[in-house]
């Protein structure tokens, strides 16, 4: 465990800038993991362990800056910039839309007949995405903004990473930070969209002693956020240190000669799960070995809790295999229960299961410590509850396998 919290405390350093695309975070990571890869023996498919794509994605590595009346708010407390903006910077006057324009006759018409070139735009969170599939000509009319700042609901701002981006700045903020008469706003916020940013994910295996041309594949997302400005940092801790963490665990337990598999195992670290599973698949579409020869893959992410169980996504997809976690949970008491979800969409998993790969998903339950897309996802933050108990199911479930 020791280890265990060395590796967080690595991957969600200052110096891995979040592990995004600011700074080149992922690909500082991704020199990270080929280094523990080579030190523990893994074999590689590839040189370096990697596995080249691009992407596009948008990059925000300088200014971020929000100002109402005259008092600053807090980048990560107070706002976010959206994962789309746009870049740009510049004061404007408050117009404020608490309505649907298509529902509303008399606020669309108050709209179009507005001069806005020298606007913020305010719109509530349940009215954004109304707001950015307008036709004409309210579409125009809102390029003429010079940024639109979206109230959000809740008590803390989430930070997400696009493909794509807006052709105005869009800044989230806290319905609670925003005063209740704003009149004036000044902002900066610099965006660049790269149509082809180069990213890799990082694969090794270890041969199998009964079945090498048979694999079991571990698999986890080691990218996360990265920055947002030169001083707002999303560590991801939780989402996903913790996860590439137990990847790394099992490599290192399979990698001794004593532990050595029946099957072969490979170990796959992803990048651009944030940005839409596009790592995973990039990697479906182009295997390294068929995939048909995978007889189970299990995904690692949000792996730092487990006082109340753990989650296992396509547990009722794969009863079969499900009904042996099960068993083996029951037979060793491992964690208080294990849930069982269908097929979702929501990390690397997805892919593989749309190819026929058995898969699961597996998260952990419980924990108020964590947090989730925050500033405060910190390596220091994570309880790590059941991680051992978490490791030893693992390990004997794929031994039944």
């Amino acid at each position: 465990m020791a280890r265990v919290r060395k590796t967080i405390a690595a991957l969600a350093s200052e110096e891995m800038h979040g592990r995004g695309y600011a700074f080149k975070g992922d690909s500082l990571a991704a020199n990270y993991l080929e280094q523990r890869y080579a030190s523990m023996g893994l074999q590689s498919f590839t040189a370096g362990f990697r596995q080249n794509f691009t992407l596009p994605i948008n990059i925000l590595d300088n200014r971020l800056l929000l100002e109402v009346n005259g008092q600053t708010l807090q980048p990560g407390v107070d706002f976010i910039a959206h994962g789309a903006t746009g870049a740009g910077a510049g004061d404007g006057r408050v117009y404020q839309l608490d309505t649907t324009l298509l529902l509303d006759v008399d606020a669309a018409q108050n709209f179009l007949a507005t001069k806005l070139r020298n606007t913020v735009l305010v719109v509530r969170q349940r009215h954004f995405q109304n707001l950015l599939s307008l036709p004409e000509p309210f579409r125009a009319q809102l390029a003429t903004v010079k940024a639109v700042v979206v109230l959000q609901p809740g008590a803390k701002v989430m930070a997400t990473v696009r493909t794509e981006q807006l052709p105005f700045p869009v800044l989230e903020v806290l319905e609670k930070s925003w005063p209740a008469h704003a009149k004036k706003v000044k902002f900066a916020v610099d965006a660049r969209l790269e149509q082809a940013y180069k990213s890799q994910n990082l694969i090794g295996f270890i041969p199998g002693k009964l079945q090498p041309d048979s694999f079991v594949v571990i698999t986890a997302h080691y990218d996360h956020l990265g920055r947002q400005g030169k001083t707002l940092m999303f560590p991801g801790a939780h989402d996903n240190a913790s996860g590439t963490a137990f990847l790394l665990e099992l490599a290192h337990w399979y990698a001794q000669p004593q532990n050595t598999p029946d099957y072969s195992i490979a170990f796959m670290a992803f990048a651009a799960e944030e940005a839409g599973l596009l790592g995973s698949k990039f990697y479906t579409e182009n295997p390294l070995f068929p995939l048909a020869k995978i007889k189970f893959l299990l995904n690692l992410d949000l792996m730092s809790t487990g006082e109340e169980g753990m989650m296992a996504v396509n547990g009722s997809v794969f009863p079969k295999q499900f009904s042996l976690l099960q068993q083996l949970n029951r037979q060793h008491q491992f964690l208080p229960q294990i849930k069982s979800r269908g097929k979702a969409a929501n990390s690397d998993h997805y892919y593989f299961t749309e190819q026929g790969v058995p898969s699961f998903f597996f998260y952990t339950l419980g924990g108020t410590t964590t947090e989730y897309h925050h500033p405060n996802d910190k390596a220091e933050t994570l309880p790590l509850t059941k991680f051992p108990q978490v490791f030893a199911l693992i390990k004997a479930f794929i031994a039944a396998l």
